[in-house]
C-alpha cells in the first residue's frame, strides 16, 4: 500500500474513531484519532494476513485496540494530566482504562469492519481467479 493511502486509511479511522466515541459517550480527545488511525491501519493489516481466520483476526483487533486505550488512558492521565475515560466502575476493569465489556464491543466492530473488508475485496479475488 503507498504511503498516501496508509494516510488516508489513517485519516478515515481517526475520523471514525472520533464519530464513534462521540455517538457513543457524547465527548471525545484529540488522542483518540491517532488511537483510530493506528487501529484502522492494523486491522487492514490484520485482513491482508493469508489464513487468518475472520474470528481470529477480530480477537486481535479488539485485544490490540484495548492495549492501545489502556496505554493512550496512561499516556492521557500521567503526561497530559486529563483523564479521558475512566471505567473504574465496570467490571473487571484494569486501572480504569480498560474492561472485558468494550473488548467485547470492540470485537464485535472489529468483526463487521473484517467481514466488510473481505467482502469489498471478493469482486476483485473473484476476477483473480478467473
Amino acid at each position: 500500500m503507498r504511503w498516501m493511502e496508509k494516510l488516508v486509511l489513517f485519516w478515515m479511522g481517526g475520523v471514525a474513531y472520533l464519530g464513534a466515541e462521540i455517538a457513543w459517550r457524547g465527548v471525545t480527545h484529540w488522542t483518540m484519532f491517532f488511537a483510530g488511525g493506528i487501529s484502522l491501519c492494523c486491522l487492514t493489516w490484520l485482513d491482508a494476513c493469508p489464513g487468518l481466520p475472520v474470528l481470529a483476526g477480530a480477537g486481535i483487533g479488539a485485544a490490540g485496540i484495548s492495549a492501545m486505550e489502556l496505554v493512550g488512558g496512561i499516556f492521557c492521565t500521567q503526561l497530559l494530566r486529563v483523564r479521558v475515560w475512566d471505567y473504574s466502575a465496570e467490571w473487571g476493569n484494569l486501572l480504569g482504562y480498560v474492561c472485558p465489556k468494550y473488548t467485547m464491543l470492540w470485537y464485535i466492530l472489529c468483526l463487521w469492519l473484517l467481514i466488510n473488508m473481505r467482502l469489498i475485496r471478493l469482486p476483485a479475488r473473484i476476477r483473480t481467479m478467473n
